[in-house]
């Protein structure tokens, strides 16, 4: 059973790190720091926004409008981290 909580704790670490990646290529993107015409730049925002949409789309929906301010990541960070602590509770507390 450890085992698994240890898993599901690496591929949830591994998601939020995805997460970040995202919201920071979108900043750089946004701010033209960097250009998506690189072919390199534009797959990794691209994976980066396929793996995190899917998950962020409900979010935004529930959240109201902050203008131009999207909280959805942070908020799917907080619930990712109660995710583990809660995982990490469960397994060592049987």
């Amino acid at each position: 059973m450890i085992a698994l909580g240890n898993l599901i704790n690496a591929v949830v670490n591994i998601f939020i790190f995805i997460l970040i990646v995202q919201v920071i290529m979108s900043w750089l993107i946004a701010f033209n720091v960097v250009n998506t015409r690189n072919r390199f730049v534009y797959m990794i925002a691209d994976v980066a926004y396929k793996i995190t949409e899917p998950v962020l789309r409900p979010i935004r929906r529930i959240l109201p409008n902050f203008g131009g301010i999207d909280l959805s990541p942070v908020v799917l960070i907080l619930l990712l981290g109660f995710l583990q602590r809660l995982l990490v509770e469960l397994a060592y507390g049987m």
